[in-house]
Formats: structure tokens, sequence, C-alpha cells
């Protein structure tokens, strides 16, 4: 299983290369409105992640993504319920 710093450095650089922006730029607390992360954008990131990690994210959770930390937060719950 994934340490969290794994999780939350990996799924950063998720964001980072989809938004063509350095990872030391994103943390936590980035919302995705700063990030210029729109709903087309949330979708395309959901299936990287999804292929990346092995879960699935339901489509109700991924409107309610407002942070990095809300999308580290949400996988960790997902990859814990995978592995229990």
């Amino acid at each position: 299983m994934l340490v969290p710093d794994d999780l939350q450095t990996r799924l950063i650089g998720l964001i980072a290369e989809s938004k063509k922006v350095g990872p030391e730029t994103i943390g936590p607390d980035t919302t995705f409105e700063e990030l210029h992360i729109d709903s087309l954008d949330k979708i395309n990131l959901s299936f990287s992640v999804e292929e990346a990690f092995g879960v699935e994210i339901p489509d109700a959770a991924i409107g309610t993504i407002r942070t990095v930390g809300d999308m580290v937060e949400g996988v960790r719950g997902l990859v814990a319920a995978r592995v229990a």
C-alpha cells in the first residue's frame, strides 16, 4: 500500500503533467480553480488517477473536488477501501 506522501506526490505529478506546470508549484491547498482545471480536465484527470491507482472514482465525487488535498483524501480513501 502507498504511504500518504507517495500518494500525494504521485497525484501532484499527474496534475502537474496534465496542466504542464512544475509539481513544486502545487500543494494540498492549491485549488483546481488556481490550476485552471475545468470540468473536462477533471474527467480526464480522473481517468489518469483511476489507471494509476487501480481505483474507480464515482462520477458524483468528481464534481465535489475543489483542491488537490480533496483529491488526495478521496483517492486515499478509495485505495484503502480496495486494500481492505
